[in-house]
C-alpha cells in the first residue's frame, strides 16, 4: 500500500497507481497534518491578515480584498474561469497520473486544502473516474491552470468524466452513484489548479516511454550491425573507461552482450574493412547521450513528484509564502532536452537503414536480390525520413519561448506543457522508425546464413519471423511496419533480452519497469 505524502514517489509506483497495481491511502500521521493546515487557512481568513488566493483576488487581482462571506465563491469561480483548455481530451492515463501527482503534493500538507477534498479526489481514483482534460490552454506557468481547472471541475459537480468506458456529464454520474458536488472552503480551488502535474504526467510517461526505446534501440542496432556485418571492436569496454559518460559506458556493454558468441562477428575478423560507418561504431556515443539526457530527465521528474507545487504555501498559523514553485521550469528544459534526445534516436536510426539498402558489405541492393522489376524495400526509407524531417522540426525548444500572460503579473512562464506534449509527439515517430529499422535489420540477416548470430539476437529475429516473413518479391510493407510497431511497443522483445542479459547495478538504477 502506497502513502501519500510520506512514501516516496517514482516514476514506477505512479505507472503502478495509474494501473491498478498498486493501492494509494492516507495514513493518520498524514490525515492529522492535513487537517492541521487546513485549520490555519481558517484561521488567517476570520484575521485581518490579507493572504494572496486566500482572501484576494488572482494574478493582476491580487490587491483586491475578498470578505470572509466570499471566500468560498472566489474558489469556485477559478475553477469555472481557468477552465478554458482547447484541443482533444489527453489520454486517460496522463489525467490519472495528473490526479495522483497532485494528491501526493496536496498530502505534504503544505497547501491548506480539507481532508474531505482530497479524499473526494482519491475516491475518484480509486473508481476510475476520469476527467475530460483539454491538451492545450497551458503556459506552465502559473502552474498549469487550464488542464488542472478541468481536471477537477468533477468536484464541483462540473465538467464531463470517463467511467467504465463512457462519457458523462459529472453532474449525471455524480447523481448516479449517489455523490453531491462538494463546495470548495477557502484556498482550495488555488490548491487544486496552481501546480506543475500537466507536465509532471508528460514527463512521467516520457521517462517511461523514451527508456523504452532507448532499450530497443541498442536492440534493434545490433541486429543491424550483424546484418550488415559490422565490427564490435568500437564498443570494447577500455575505450569507454576513458570517456567517462555513463550513457555511453551503459550501451557500449549492452552492444557486447548482446553480440556475445556471434558466428557473424567471428567470420569477418581479419576483414580489410577499416572502420564502420558512425551510425554503427558510435552507437554508444549517439545512443548514450540519449540514455544521459533520460537520466537527467527522470532525475529531475522524481524530484518534482514529490515537491509542492501551488502557491501560496501554508507553513504555519500566519505563516505563508506567496512564491513561484509552480513554475514549470525546472521540467520545461529537460524535457525539451529529451525531445531532442529522443529524435536523435530516429536520425541515427534512419541512416542504418539507409546502409541497409546500399548494397554494401555483401547485401543485395534495396535487400532484394531481383531488383528491377521490384523495388524492394527502398520506400519504407522514405518513411523513416519523413519521419525523421517531422521530428527535427518539433525539436525547437518550447521553453526558449514566453508570452507575457496575467497583465504582465506573469510575465516569464515556462511553455513546459508544450515541451511535455512534443516529446510524445517525437516518440510517436520514434516508435515507427524503429519498426522499419527492426523490418531491414531482420531481412539483413537472413542474407549472412548460414552464420549465426548470438543467442540473444538469434531469439529476437526468431520472434520477428513469428510476425513478419522474408520478402523475395515486393509486397506492401504496410501491415509489416504497422505489425512490428507493436512488437516494438510491446515488452516482448526487451523480455528475451532481460531474460538472456544479466544487468549490472549501474543498468538497474536507471530501470523503468
Amino acid at each position: 500500500m502506497f502513502k501519500y505524502g510520506e512514501d516516496f514517489l517514482g516514476v514506477n509506483e505512479v505507472l503502478a497507481l495509474v494501473n491498478g497495481e498498486l493501492k494509494g491511502e492516507i495514513s493518520e500521521n498524514t490525515l492529522k497534518k492535513i487537517n492541521k493546515s487546513s485549520s490555519w487557512v481558517d484561521e488567517i481568513v476570520a484575521s485581518s491578515d490579507i493572504v494572496y488566493g486566500i482572501n484576494t483576488g488572482f494574478g493582476p487581482l491580487c490587491d483586491t480584498k475578498i470578505s470572509e462571506s466570499q471566500t468560498s465563491e472566489l474558489q469556485h469561480n477559478l475553477l469555472i474561469s481557468h477552465s478554458v483548455g482547447v484541443g482533444e481530451p489527453i489520454a486517460l492515463h496522463l489525467a490519472k497520473a495528473m490526479m495522483i501527482c497532485k494528491v501526493h503534493s496536496l498530502c505534504q500538507a503544505f497547501s491548506g486544502i480539507r481532508l474531505e477534498t482530497i479524499e473526494r479526489i482519491l475516491w475518484m481514483i480509486d473508481e476510475d473516474i476520469i476527467p475530460m482534460v483539454p491538451c492545450k490552454g497551458s503556459v506552465g506557468a502559473s502552474g498549469d491552470l487550464a488542464p488542472l481547472s478541468h481536471l477537477f471541475l468533477p468536484l464541483i459537480g462540473l465538467g464531463e468524466v470517463f467511467y467504465l468506458g463512457e462519457k458523462y456529464k459529472t453532474v449525471d454520474l455524480l447523481y448516479k452513484l449517489d455523490k453531491t458536488p462538494l463546495t470548495l472552503g477557502p484556498k482550495e480551488g488555488l490548491a487544486l489548479i496552481n501546480g506543475t502535474q500537466f507536465i509532471l504526467a508528460h514527463a512521467v510517461y516520457g521517462v517511461s516511454r523514451l527508456f523504452h526505446c532507448l532499450e530497443i534501440a541498442d536492440i534493434v542496432g545490433a541486429l543491424s550491425l550483424e546484418g550488415l556485418m559490422g565490427s564490435a571492436k568500437p564498443f570494447d569496454k577500455r575505450l569507454h573507461d576513458i570517456r567517462n559518460y555513463e550513457g555511453s559506458q551503459w550501451v557500449a556493454q549492452r552492444l557486447r552482450r548482446l553480440l556475445e558468441g556471434s558466428e557473424i562477428l567471428v567470420a569477418h575478423h581479419d576483414c580489410d574493412r577499416v572502420q564502420d560507418p558512425y551510425s554503427l561504431r558510435c552507437m554508444p556515443q549517439a545512443h548514450g547521450a540519449s540514455r544521459n539526457a533520460y537520466i537527467h530527465l527522470k532525475q529531475l521528474t522524481e524530484i518534482e513528484l514529490n515537491s509542492v507545487t501551488d502557491n501560496p504555501i501554508v507553513l504555519g498559523s500566519h505563516d505563508t509564502i506567496s512564491g513561484g514553485n509552480f513554475h514549470g521550469q525546472p521540467l520545461a528544459l529537460p524535457l525539451d532536452y529529451c525531445t531532442l534526445a529522443a529524435a536523435e534516436l530516429g536520425n541515427i536510426s534512419d541512416r542504418r537503414c539507409y546502409l541497409m539498402l546500399e548494397g554494401r558489405y555483401g547485401l543485395p541492393r534495396l535487400l532484394l536480390e531481383d531488383t528491377g522489376l521490384n523495388s524492394g524495400f527502398m520506400i519504407p526509407q522514405y518513411t523513416t525520413a519523413a519521419l525523421v524531417s517531422e521530428n527535427k522540426s518539433l525539436c525547437f525548444p518550447a521553453s526558449a519561448d514566453s508570452i507575457p500572460t496575467s497583465l504582465g503579473q506573469e510575465d516569464h512562464v515556462s511553455m513546459g506543457s508544450i515541451s511535455g506534449r512534443k516529446f510524445h509527439s517525437v516518440l510517436d515517430n520514434l516508435e515507427y522508425i524503429l519498426a522499419i529499422e527492426l523490418l531491414y535489420a531482420a531481412q539483413a540477416l537472413e542474407f549472412r546464413r548460414p552464420l549465426k548470430s548470438s543467442e540473444a539476437l538469434e531469439e529476437i529475429f526468431a520472434e520477428i519471423r513469428k510476425h513478419v516473413e522474408f520478402a523475395t518479391k515486393d509486397r506492401s510493407f504496410s501491415y509489416d511496419i504497422n505489425t512490428l510497431h507493436q512488437l516494438i511497443k510491446s515488452p516482448t522483445l526487451t523480455n528475451i533480452v532481460s531474460n538472456k542479459l544479466k544487468a549490472n547495478e549501474s543498468y538497474e538504477k536507471h530501470c523503468i519497469a
